[in-house]
């Protein structure tokens, strides 16, 4: 039986591991919601199927799936995917699904954040979400992981760890209004200390240009390794998306990890830029309070977004000829594992990608 803890991660001994250390498996949620996903959320289940496919070469998959969806998930899915009902507002497991955290015995347990559909009634993307809110505890129930409840709104793709004491972030998403209004840097900080168990919190300025999650850091930047930080980069000067990234690399070049170490910094190309288009926006039903769906809309696409797991790197891709120049770089920065390109362009459409889907079971 599994229990909420009053104490804190860190005051327990326990930390939140890098990505590239040893996983247990990765959890997903399976995608339906119409007045997100075009064409009912046809095109969008393949992708994810595609995913978890090519992640289950490398660790054990779990899908959370409604009871509507259950028999199709569970038709669709190989035999490499556990499928277990589970009730969601939508499919997104980094933001929703727990922050893993291990210590020094094997012990693992799980950090449960607040979450408010990426801000609430002001500029949330969705109107309810009591659902979603629940899914941490859920899944850490499912996996018997001991539960921190921590006090503050926090999505996981906001921050990326490298499992040496340092945390990287961004001011657009853990300093905006719509999350946590009363608290200062300084207190956020101490939360991330408290919850993750790093010692030093690395701030750049904003996230990928038009990114719906205000900014979330796993959409520009993420740890290769400790001391080696891959950075989502145009050197189109007439784009936005070129002194959002050339702002995050001076801050990078500037800075030092929890170990003193300055930090390694890789530049990965910026695909597109790209748009929804007619065919696609007219594929999303319509709702009151839901994020709308626009022909022309930028897309906020990043080769960031990868998960990586125990031996492959799942990275992706858009029928684009920087596909091909991406995984080369992800190739050479990722030697020990199989690089992997999956469809990117559905799960794009709703608003994120690989990473945004997936959250890492660490090894226990």
């Amino acid at each position: 039986m599994t229990q909420t803890l009053q104490s804190t991660p860190a005051a327990d001994g326990f930390r939140m591991p890098g990505e590239f250390e040893p996983h247990d498996g990765t959890w997903m949620v399976w995608p339906e919601r119409p007045d997100n996903w075009r064409l009912g959320a046809k095109p969008a289940q393949e992708a994810y199927a595609a995913v978890a496919a090519a992640i289950a070469v490398s660790e054990p998959v779990t899908m959370a799936v409604s009871r509507r969806q259950f028999e199709h998930a569970r038709n669709v899915l190989g035999p490499g995917v556990r499928v277990v009902e589970m009730t969601t507002d939508d499919a997104w497991v980094r933001d929703t699904g727990p922050t893993f955290v291990i210590d020094g015995t094997g012990a693992r347990r799980g950090v449960d954040w607040h979450f408010n559909a990426w801000g609430g009634l002001e500029g949330g993307l969705y109107p309810e979400w009591h659902d979603d809110d629940l899914v941490a505890r859920k899944i850490l129930e499912i996996e018997g992981a001991d539960r921190y409840r921590a006090p503050i709104v926090l999505e996981g793709g906001s921050i990326h760890v490298d499992g040496e004491g340092t945390c990287l972030t961004t001011e657009e998403c853990l300093l905006n209004h719509n999350r946590n209004p009363s608290l200062a840097r300084e207190q956020i900080e101490t939360q991330l200390r408290d919850h993750l168990g790093v010692a030093k919190v690395l701030w750049l300025g904003l996230g990928t240009y038009e990114d719906e999650t205000d900014g979330h850091v796993d959409n520009i930047a993420c740890f290769v390794r400790p001391g080696v930080v891959a950075l989502h980069w145009t050197d189109d000067e007439s784009d936005p998306q070129h002194a959002i990234s050339a702002d995050a690399l001076r801050r990078l070049e500037g800075m030092t990890d929890a170990r003193g170490r300055a930090l390694e910094v890789h530049r990965l190309p910026m695909p597109g830029p790209l748009y929804m288009t007619d065919e696609e926006a007219r594929g999303v039903d319509a709702a009151e309070g839901s994020a709308a769906r626009a022909a022309g809309a930028r897309l906020a696409g990043s080769y960031a977004n990868f998960l990586i797991a125990n031996t492959r790197l799942v990275v992706p891709q858009f029928d684009l000829p920087t596909d091909a120049e991406a995984l080369s770089i992800l190739g050479g920065l990722f030697p020990e594992r199989d690089v992997v390109g999956v469809p990117g362009r559905e799960i794009l459409l709703g608003g994120g990608n690989v990473h945004c889907i997936t959250q890492q079971l660490p090894r226990a």
